[in-house]
């Protein structure tokens, strides 16, 4: 479909509101020639901007693709808790975590394992950061806003080029990596002010036209009983979700069991809120301590409102969208596996290929799925006597393992893509080509697409800070200028992207479970271990200098451990014991080897450091009102 078919106000919005973003962001931020304004603005932000900046740094589409899939998913409200336990978590960062780090100076979180612990901790966990930002999280923020661009456009060509996920995916690389190379932290800061309060106000209005398009809609094509026929779009939510308007799941569940509200959930959100180079860069770069946590606590009470408008609406996706979700799965990610069934079916002997499926196909292809239990045990001799769909395919391709196990390579069965039954991370993109109208849509398609291009820019200056300062500068060029700095810095944005772009495209493979959960799963093996370290760092002032480079190490270990031997535990309760493995091995490290006088952290910076009392009473107010939406939704 030619690009006549898109209404030209939407592309005029669209383009209209990118390049303010991108001119603000490089015009706010001119001259930042030394190491200090361009890594972190010149420590000149102010709590606004802070705030502001941490939300559009966090919000990007891993929430609205990942999170918003997830919640169209059997998860729901429960995914919910990423962001509102993130609420008490900011609170508890700016006032246990960002006095000593704004009192010590730094530039970067590895910086300060090197003044407390040694340069060997530094070194590691720069190493660490790099790979995590470069191979997975910046790839991920690039694929899920290239996802949102190719659900949106449904194979229209623009200036007749055919957007797609690859290429989505470089152009929005190449946006974000114009202003973060020109202009560093503060043109990252600047330009979120716009993208995140668009943000909020773009899934403001996708919530309250998915309620009325719910409120709308036929009941006989949702299911509802004829009683909730004039019932309104609220009152049919809650009818139709009833199951989903919960934060607590099974011990068991895959993604979100009530043990890691416990532990495990706590785990990931201290350290990205409180150690995470992209995240905390924000607060390292405030004019002072006061302007700093009030900053935090004004992202911690906007957290609150994200799961209104992000898991609400993904919910909303699914009840009104689920056979476009459906027709998405088949066309996009089922039909090269479909299409090898086509040809194997009738002489599965001798094929040496097996098919998976997960349980929402056995539900949306029943006959299918019955066609494909049998022909697994006819081309395998795995033959499985039972009656309930999903659990034959699951008992068939674990036999089917056990099996390949005791053949060699060249004789294995070759087990295919598992066939899905919804593509879930659809749900966002198609409430913007649904319901969204004209002009309207080119705004929200911007103000998505802008959260992706922040995230990204966020982690694209993180990634350069860490590689210019903490490796760079300490194992190539110690004397470097404050110019060469900048100049190493601008080219690692670039070299950073090119790395995304490559491997981005490779995300749309459904193995990985969704977005959300690839960068949750692969951040579980460094942040348990970066976690235990700065906690000990920060108040066990006895704990010796070996403490941060074994933490780190064993983290990773550890829970990659767990995945090999327990590869059916929930990653955020293989975080909690990872955790509890790192936290043990440093409390006897200190037991044994307690260094002789504690460590003093000296002070090395001329901000204020007075802390703010309205700050306080204001993160009081927002922790207490997390606690009611818990007890609310329970």
């Amino acid at each position: 479909m030619p690009i006549d078919a898109l209404l030209i106000l939407d592309v005029v919005v669209f383009v209209g509101f990118i390049a303010a973003v991108i001119t603000v962001g490089i015009v706010m931020s001119r001259h930042e020639g030394d190491s200090e304004s361009y890594f972190l603005a010149g420590r000149g932000l102010s709590w606004w901007l802070i705030g502001f900046s941490l939300i559009a740094a966090n919000i990007s589409t891993e929430q609205f693709v990942g999170m918003s899939g997830q919640a169209a998913d059997y998860l729901g409200l429960a995914i919910a808790s990423y962001e509102w336990i993130a609420a008490i978590t900011l609170v508890a960062v700016a006032f246990l975590f960002l006095p000593t780090f704004l009192r010590s100076g730094i530039y970067t979180m590895p910086e300060f394992l090197e003044r407390r612990f040694d340069h060997s901790a530094r070194t590691v966990m720069s190493i660490m950061m790099m790979v995590t930002y470069v191979a997975v999280t910046i790839a991920a923020v690039i694929y899920s806003g290239a996802k949102t661009a190719d659900v949106y456009f449904d194979g229209q060509a623009v200036l007749g080029l055919s957007i797609d996920v690859t290429t989505a995916s470089w152009m929005i690389g190449l946006l974000a990596a114009v202003y973060v190379a020109a202009g560093g932290l503060k043109a990252c800061a600047w330009a979120d002010l716009l993208q995140g309060s668009a943000l909020i106000v773009g899934g403001a209005i996708v919530l309250v036209l998915a309620m009325r398009a719910l409120g709308n809609a036929d009941p006989a094509a949702l299911g509802l009983s004829p009683e909730l026929a004039q019932a309104g779009g609220i009152e049919r939510f809650r009818e139709l979700n009833a199951s989903k308007l919960h934060m607590v799941l099974p011990a068991s569940d895959q993604y979100v069991p009530w043990t890691a509200l416990a532990i495990g959930l706590w785990i990931p959100n201290f350290y990205y809120w409180g150690l995470n180079q992209y995240i905390i860069q924000r607060t390292l770069g405030s004019k002072s301590l006061a302007e700093g946590q009030k900053g935090t606590v004004f992202a911690a009470a906007m957290k609150l409102i994200i799961p209104f408008i992000v898991v609400f609406p993904g919910i909303i996706a699914f009840n009104l969208y689920r056979d476009d979700m459906r027709a998405d799965a088949d066309a996009k990610d089922n039909a090269e596996t479909l299409a090898l069934f086509e040809k194997h079916k009738a002489d599965p002997a001798g094929s040496g290929i097996a098919f998976q499926l997960n349980r929402d196909f056995a539900k949306t292809h029943p006959e299918l799925a019955s066609e494909i239990a049998r022909f697994n045990g006819a081309a395998t001799g795995v033959a499985v006597y039972k009656t309930d769909l999903p659990d034959v395919n699951e008992i068939q391709i674990e036999k089917i393992r056990a099996k390949n196990a005791s053949l060699p390579p060249d004789q294995q069965i070759v087990i295919q893509k598992e066939l899905i039954g919804y593509k879930f991370d659809s749900a966002f993109g198609l409430l913007i080509r649904k319901l969204i109208p004209p002009g309207l849509r080119g705004f929200m398609f911007a103000a998505i697409l802008g959260a992706v291009i922040s995230s990204l820019a966020a982690m694209l200056n993180a990634a350069s800070t860490i590689f210019t300062l903490d490796i760079y500068r300490q194992y190539v060029h110690r004397s470097a200028s404050e110019r060469s700095l900048v100049l190493v810095g601008r080219v690692c944005v670039i070299v950073f992207v090119v790395i995304g772009g490559v491997v981005a495209p490779w995300l749309d493979d459904p193995r990985f479970g969704g977005i959300f959960t690839y960068i949750q799963e692969f951040q579980g093996f460094i942040s348990p271990g970066i976690l235990g370290v700065f906690l000990f760092g920060l108040f066990v002032r006895r704990a010796p200098r070996i403490c941060g480079l074994v933490g780190l190490l064993l983290s990773p270990v550890v829970y990659g451990t767990l995945k090999l031997v327990a590869p059916e535990m929930a990653f955020l309760d293989r975080m909690a014991i990872t955790f509890a493995c790192v936290l043990v091995a440093l409390g006897l490290l200190t037991l044994l080897r307690p260094l002789e006088k504690p460590i003093e952290m000296p002070v090395k910076t001329t901000i204020v450091l007075e802390s703010s009392r309205g700050a306080k009473i204001f993160g009081v107010v927002v922790i207490l009102v997390t606690l009611a939406l818990y007890a609310y939704f329970w």
